[in-house]
C-alpha cells in the first residue's frame, strides 16, 4: 500500500452481508481470539463510515454506528488519534442515475492502510513546472514505475524521455534517473509551449526543474539529445530500469537519424560526422526490436523492461508482443483508447546475458511477422476515427432551409 495509485485503502474484514442483519451474523460468525487485541479496555478506537455512490446524512452515520454496538468494543473512542480503525462500508452500485434506498453489500473491518492515489493529485500534469503535449499521466507513470520495480538507489533509463514524467515518477521512489530524446527543443525545454495561455517555453522548463519541484533533484543524473537507433552507450550492463513510452506516429512523430544521399569520404583526420543528420522514418516494429535488443545489452541481470505497445484492437493477438530470448515476459496490461485501438502496458524482466547468436533472433522469430502489422497503426488509427465521424455525419441529419 506504500507504492501503489490503483488500490485507496485495506482493510482485515471482519464481516460482510447483504442487509445488516446478515452482516451482524457475519460479524457475531467472526472468531473472538482475533477481534480481542483490538479491543481492549486500555486501546482507543474510532470507526467510520463509507458510502459508495450515496451520501448520507450525519445523523444516518451516527445510527448506523450505534447499530453496532452488538461488537464487544472495552476501550475509550478518540476521534483524533485512536490506536484502531474501523470501517463499515456500504456499496450502493454504480449507477448515479439509479441510487437504490438501501446498499447492495455491506462490510465492516478493520483499517490496515492507506493507498497513494494522493499521489495522482500532487504529480497531477496539471500542476507540473514542465509539460509537453504527450507527458504521461501521473497514475499511469506511477503504474509503470511499479512495474519495473523500481527502488531507491536504483538507475533508470527511459530512451524516448520527452519531458521526463517518468522519470518523476521513478526518482519518488529513490531511483537515480537520466534519459535521452531525440527532439532537442524538448530536451532543452525551448520553442513553443504546451499550455493554453502561453506561447513560448520559459527559461527554467526543463526535465531538471520537474524534479526540483517535488524535491528530487539530487536524483537527477542527466538527460541528452541521442537517437535511440544508435549506439551510444557501452555495452554492458549499465540500468536496474528501462521504462519508456514509445513514439506511436500519432501525436508526436517516429523518427530517427540518416540521410538518403549519399555519404561522401571524409578525411582520415576528421573525427565527425560528415553531414548534418537529418530525420528518417522509425518503423515501430524496429522500434521495439531496437528497444529490445538495447535492454538484453543494458540492462542487469533480473532489471525490468516496460513500455507501451500500442495495437488496432480488431487484429491484436498475443503473438504480436515482440519477444527476445533474454527477456522473460511478465505481465501485458490493456489501456483501451478508443472501439478500435488500445495500448499494451509490456513487463519484461532479463533472465539471461545475450549471445552472438541473439542479434537477429527477432527476425527468425514467427512473431516478429505477425508484428510488423504494427507499422500500419498510424493509419488503422485514423482510418477508424474517419470511419466513426462518417458514421456520426450520416447519423445526423442535416437541416434544410
Amino acid at each position: 500500500m506504500s507504492r501503489t495509485v490503483c488500490g485507496k485503502s485495506a482493510f482485515e474484514l471482519w464481516g460482510h452481508g447483504r442487509t445488516t442483519d446478515e452482516l451482524k451474523r457475519s460479524l457475531l460468525a467472526y472468531p473472538a481470539e482475533s477481534m480481542a487485541p483490538y479491543l481492549q479496555q486500555n486501546s482507543t478506537y474510532k470507526i467510520n463510515v463509507y458510502t459508495f455512490n450515496k451520501t448520507l446524512e450525519f445523523k444516518d452515520r451516527i445510527s448506523k454506528i450505534d447499530a453496532l454496538d452488538f461488537l464487544p468494543f472495552e476501550g475509550k473512542v478518540n476521534l483524533k488519534d485512536p490506536d484502531h480503525i474501523f470501517c463499515l462500508l456500504e456499496d450502493y452500485g454504480s449507477d448515479p442515475n439509479d441510487i437504490p434506498d438501501d446498499p447492495f453489500h455491506l462490510y465492516f473491518g478493520r483499517w490496515i492502510a492507506d493507498g497513494q492515489r494522493e499521489l495522482i493529485r500532487s504529480h497531477s500534469v496539471k500542476k507540473r513546472h514542465f509539460i509537453g503535449n504527450t507527458s504521461m499521466d501521473a497514475g499511469l507513470s506511477f503504474i509503470m514505475a511499479n512495474h519495473a520495480k523500481v527502488k531507491a538507489d536504483d538507475l533508470v533509463y527511459d530512451p524516448f524521455v520527452g519531458t521526463g514524467s517518468l522519470l518523476v515518477a521513478c526518482s519518488h521512489f529513490g531511483a537515480y534517473v537520466c534519459g535521452t530524446d531525440i527532439d532537442y527543443n524538448t530536451i532543452h525545454g525551448i520553442g513553443k509551449a504546451s499550455r493554453k495561455d502561453q506561447k513560448w517555453r520559459g527559461p527554467d522548463e526543463n526535465i531538471r526543474a520537474n524534479l526540483r519541484q517535488y524535491g528530487n533533484e539530487s536524483l537527477y543524473v542527466d538527460v541528452m539529445v541521442s537517437d535511440a537507433s544508435k549506439a551510444v552507450w557501452r555495452k554492458n550492463p549499465l540500468f536496474d530500469c528501462i521504462v519508456t513510452d514509445p513514439p506511436y506516429g500519432i501525436r508526436e512523430s517516429t523518427r530517427r537519424t540518416g540521410s538518403n544521399k549519399d555519404i561522401i569520404k571524409p578525411p582520415e583526420d576528421f573525427s565527425g560526422e560528415n553531414h548534418v543528420p537529418v530525420s528518417m522514418a522509425y518503423h515501430l516494429s524496429d522500434i521495439f526490436a531496437d528497444l529490445l535488443n538495447f535492454a538484453a545489452h543494458h540492462l542487469v541481470l533480473g532489471g525490468r523492461l516496460v513500455y507501451w505497445l500500442p495495437i488496432y484492437r480488431p487484429e491484436y493477438c498475443e503473438e504480436m508482443v515482440p519477444l527476445h530470448p533474454c527477456l522473460t515476459l511478465i505481465s501485458n496490461c490493456e489501456q483501451t483508447l478508443s472501439s478500435h485501438t488500445s495500448r499494451r502496458l509490456i513487463a519484461m524482466e532479463k533472465t539471461k546475458e545475450p549471445e552472438d547468436s541473439d542479434k537477429l533472433v527477432h527476425l527468425a522469430d514467427p512473431r516478429f511477422t505477425s508484428y510488423q502489422g504494427h507499422n500500419s497503426f498510424r493509419e488503422k488509427y485514423f482510418s477508424g476515427l474517419t470511419k466513426k465521424n462518417g458514421k456520426d455525419s450520416k447519423a445526423t441529419p442535416k437541416n434544410e432551409d
